[in-house]
């Protein structure tokens, strides 16, 4: 199924245009989603790693039949790499032919003109999404925002309010038709309330056991009704123990994924101790749950039909 942003014109669209794209959401999320698409506004959304986040963007794009522009946030990220910077080597070999063959007539301050045009400039991912000359915008996904630095989360204020970036030397560019931005947090550190105020907002959290044992199904092809039901279970209980890091849906889904391919059709303790690192990522938290542990959360799980 593909569409446009524009014949989404109710929120059951939008829920029927995820669930093609076989991405499970609830009502309140696709709210969210239909707001930012219909108001234009950035929708801002936070979690706990690995609940769905960005998976947002991936199928709002597949299913507006759209480019995907993501930026991908860390520890460091600037300006030259998240927006533009300027081809300095062919900068460079152009001054280089300049004088060789020099005119006369071309004054020195059109020279350097010259060499900030738009044909010196290389765009990254932000300028991209401003630029693009498609009959529909496109999704551009700020990725884990929480990992940059402060300094350019405050750079991104003018675009998420006009869809627009200043550059120096050519001035202002404005988006045409507007992207649609998707930005993620996994809350490592707080964002500014200055761009929170930019954005519309929602919280996606642990799904509850009926809602990710439908993710599971949905998204797993050949997996049995009664494994994806104790894998489930099992990622659940999980979660009420203290450990390092909880396990995401994206580690459910890689682990149903993985006994499906060694041909379970159920839980057993021998194959969840051999297969239990990909559900858990911390050495700490696996001496923590092997051993007993696995039989008791097995039996638990095989013995009740709710988490």
């Amino acid at each position: 199924m593909h569409t446009s942003g524009d014949s989404l014109d109710s929120i059951a669209a939008v829920q029927d245009l995820l669930a093609s794209e076989r991405y499970v959401a609830d009502e309140a999320l696709a709210t969210s989603i239909f707001l930012g698409l219909k108001l234009q506004r950035p929708l801002l959304l936070e979690g706990e790693a690995g609940v769905g986040k960005t998976e947002v963007a991936k199928v709002l794009a597949a299913g507006l039949n759209t480019n995907l522009i993501r930026l991908q946030c860390y520890e460091g990220l600037d300006i030259a790499h998240a927006v533009y910077e300027w081809n300095y080597a062919r900068q460079l070999l152009e001054i280089r032919v300049s004088d060789t063959d020099a005119d006369a007539n071309v004054s020195r301050h059109d020279r350097v003109r010259e060499l900030f045009g738009p044909e010196f400039l290389i765009k990254r991912p932000l300028l991209q999404a401003l630029e693009t000359n498609t009959s529909s915008p496109p999704v551009l996904l700020i990725d884990e925002l929480d990992r940059a630095d402060e300094e350019f989360e405050g750079y991104l204020l003018e675009l998420l309010s006009d869809y627009q970036i200043t550059i120096p030397e050519l001035g202002t560019i404005k988006a045409t038709t507007p992207p649609t931005v998707i930005i993620t947090s996994n809350r490592t550190r707080e964002l500014h309330d200055a761009l929170k105020r930019r954005c519309l907002y929602a919280w996606i959290d642990y799904p509850s056991f009926e809602k990710e044992l439908r993710i599971v199904i949905t998204k797993v092809p050949g997996v049995s009704e009664l494994l994806a039901q104790q894998v489930t279970r099992f990622v659940q209980q999980l979660r009420h123990i203290e450990l390092y890091k909880i396990t995401g849906v994206s580690e459910t889904l890689d682990w149903v994924t993985a006994l499906v391919a060694l041909g379970q059709q159920e839980l057993d303790a021998a194959t969840v101790e051999r297969t239990l690192g990909i559900i858990l990522k911390n050495q700490e938290d696996l001496q923590t749950v092997r051993g007993s542990r696995i039989q008791e959360i097995l039996n638990q799980v095989k013995s009740t039909g709710s988490p």
